[in-house]
């Protein structure tokens, strides 16, 4: 296991003065939580031997609390992310107004995960940032309580955002502090995330300068901000993160609110975030806001307009001469998406230089929104397009045991690859798996046709070869038939025919048909059509491909596709992937390179279709850091 102790240069190991920092990289398996407790208590073990002055305070309490934190953290995120995990230790001194403090950092490579808090009640991203439940209502109440004891733990936690990255991190004193001081008015979880930083944890802030403003200090907010915002796909997350980015900077408190996407002139806009630079005020101007949504003239446009103080002049603080309350319009194509409400206290007029700063923000938060609410609707076409084009559920197959997985990529879009286990006359079972070319609608339409065409065809009672054959020439002729209307469209209108009107609809295929043998196993008979190759595995451990490569369909129309016979006897097993299995990628290195399928699946000697099926999608997922960017799908077929 990696461990770096950091130290400035020129610091001989084992000086007091050494910065203390130590980083290592776990893998995101059920191993990681407990390896990242004995990386904590080591590192905290070393510090103390060297005699740093932040580590005097440093207790067996300390130490459990520290396990305790990191394990959670790690544990969330191999999870829910699934990726490598990053785990780093920092220890700060004591400052002017900070006691020392140990910092724990988890990192995972899928920041589009949400942060789970393993409540049983929902919640919205938005929350998160404000100190309320984390967790969607189909989230298993098992998983326990962890980022519950994170916050009751911690002085402060929080969630930092950055490209490709997502950082948990959590902050313990490490004086003689008693985190359980006597029962708080709200949890503990609300208390650690209400504190939550954005950038980094931490400890000071630095005091706002207005006149920074007019230079490179907005240019480099609205960079910032314009990096953080647009590479989020929700628009809860956007809001959250928006009001981070406002406060302390530019205000001393902020609420958004967002308009229902598909609502009316009546719809009600939701309150999605609240941010108050004084935690403990956070309450009260929730309660205050909570009273009625903030609407703005339709005449207004985007620009600063002079608001009421939330609870009148009262809710400011008695001791400042005067208080701004201002409110921006949240728009995206001409639409109205929302409102953002802020307020600085101490002054009668926010500075202009300011104001402008803020609508420019605002535009940002505006096309974030507009992009999160395109990114949902297009997911939700694919969900409903995916389960349309996918069998509810496969045939069983008797005497054979069958593991599925499919996992679409996490793009939004509709995949290509589908699969389908069917019974046919004559005591036959059909399966299928199959990769489209490209994604979206236009891998849906092929997928559309194929299915439904394999499923006629294989109950005709064509032979394998036969109904590959079949199908080439049908998507050929779809093919045709749609470059012919499109060429008459183009005519019709005028316009001048394209060498390049229809697009070939082409598609890797593997296809076969099961019959059950009187003395037990099965008869398998497939063809794979440009497809990566079967694999079978016997009870020794021997794996050999189970079929002969073909060309793809819808190119050609001259092919002849032909089968491949053999016995699935009772402990064979047939594994079928597509090539979001094969060519994973680590870098340069494809998952498959130099046999690398054929090894994980060696590995797989003795273990059930389903051992087998979990084993290599985890071994798919831990060749890489980042999540598959490609859908992933295979099955397994083991005779009885």
């Amino acid at each position: 296991m990696q461990r770096d102790i950091v130290q400035r240069p020129g610091d001989p190991a084992g000086r007091a003065d050494a910065r203390p920092v130590a980083h290592t990289s776990l893998p995101g398996n059920l191993l990681a939580p407990s390896a990242a407790r004995r990386f904590v208590r080591a590192a905290l073990r070393e510090w103390t031997g060297l005699g740093l002055p932040a580590a005097v305070g440093f207790s067996e309490r300390v130490a459990e609390d520290a396990e305790v934190v990191v394990s959670e953290l790690v544990t969330n995120a191999v999870v829910h992310a699934g990726t490598n995990v990053e785990v780093l230790a920092r220890l700060e001194e004591a400052a002017e107004d900070e006691v020392a403090a140990l910092v724990l950092e988890v990192s995972d490579h899928h920041p589009a995960r949400a942060v789970r808090s393993d409540r049983p009640e929902s919640g919205s991203a938005a929350d998160a940032a404000e100190g309320t439940s984390l967790v969607g209502p189909d989230e298993p109440a098992e998983y326990g309580r962890g980022l519950q004891l994170v916050g009751t733990l911690a002085e402060r936690w929080g969630i930092t955002y950055r490209t490709g990255l997502k950082t948990v991190w959590a902050r313990l004193p490490v004086d003689d502090w008693n985190p359980f001081p006597e029962p708080a008015a709200e949890p503990g979880f609300q208390q650690g995330l209400r504190a939550a930083e954005l950038l980094a944890p931490t400890a000071r802030r630095a005091l706002r300068d207005d006149a920074d403003w007019a230079g490179r200090g907005a240019l480099s907010f609205l960079a910032e901000a314009s990096d953080l915002l647009a590479g989020q796909l929700d628009e809860d997350i956007v809001a959250a993160l928006s009001g981070q980015l406002l406060v302390p900077r530019l205000a001393d408190w902020c609420a958004i609110w967002l308009e229902p996407e598909n609502g009316g002139p009546s719809a009600v806009p939701r309150l999605a975030s609240i941010w108050h630079r004084d935690e403990a005020e956070t309450g009260q101007l929730r309660t205050l806001l909570e009273q009625g949504p903030i609407r703005l003239p339709e005449r207004v446009g985007t620009g600063p307009v002079s608001m009421p103080w939330p609870g009148g002049e009262e809710g400011a603080k008695a001791d400042e001469p005067a208080a701004s309350a201002l409110a921006y319009r949240i728009t995206s194509g001409g639409r109205t998406l929302g409102a953002v409400l802020l307020g600085r206290e101490g002054l009668a007029r926010v500075p202009d230089e300011v104001t402008a700063l803020i609508e420019d923000f605002v535009r940002r938060v505006g096309l974030a929104v507009g992009a999160a609410r395109e990114y949902t609707r297009q997911a939700t076409i694919s969900r409903i397009l995916q389960r349309a084009l996918l069998p509810g559920k496969v045939a069983e197959i008797p005497g054979v045991t069958s593991s599925l997985v499919y996992e679409p990529s996490d793009d939004g879009v509709v995949g290509g690859d589908f699969y389908d286990i069917f019974p046919c006359p004559g005591d036959r079972w059909c399966f299928v798996l199959g990769d489209v070319q490209g994604s979206g609608p236009e891998a849906a339409v092929v997928t559309g046709l194929a299915r439904p065409w394999l499923r006629l065809l294989a109950r005709e009672g064509f032979g394998v070869g036969e109904v590959l054959d079949r199908l080439n020439r049908l998507l050929l002729d779809d093919a045709m038939e749609a470059a012919e209307a499109a060429a008459l469209m183009v005519a019709a209108a005028g316009g001048q025919q394209t060498p390049d009107t229809g697009q070939s609809r082409f598609l890797s295929l593997l296809y076969g048909e099961l019959v059950p043998l009187p003395g037990g196993g099965v008869r398998c008979t497939l063809a794979s059509a440009g497809h990566p190759l079967p694999l079978l595995l016997r009870p020794d451990g021997e794996v050999r491909p189970a079929a002969e490569p073909q060309m793809l369909l819808g190119i050609f129309d001259d092919v002849a596709y032909e089968s491949q016979s053999f016995e699935l006897a009772p402990g064979d097993s047939l594994l079928c992937v597509t090539d979001g299995v094969t060519e994973r990628r680590c870098g340069p290195l494809m998952f498959d390179d130099e046999d690398g399928l054929s090894r994980a699946l060696a590995g797989c000697t003795g273990l059930s279709a389903d051992g087998i099926a979990d084993r290599i999608k985890r071994a798919v997922h831990e060749f890489a850091e980042r999540p598959p960017d490609d859908d992933l799908a295979l099955l397994v077929l083991q005779a009885g």
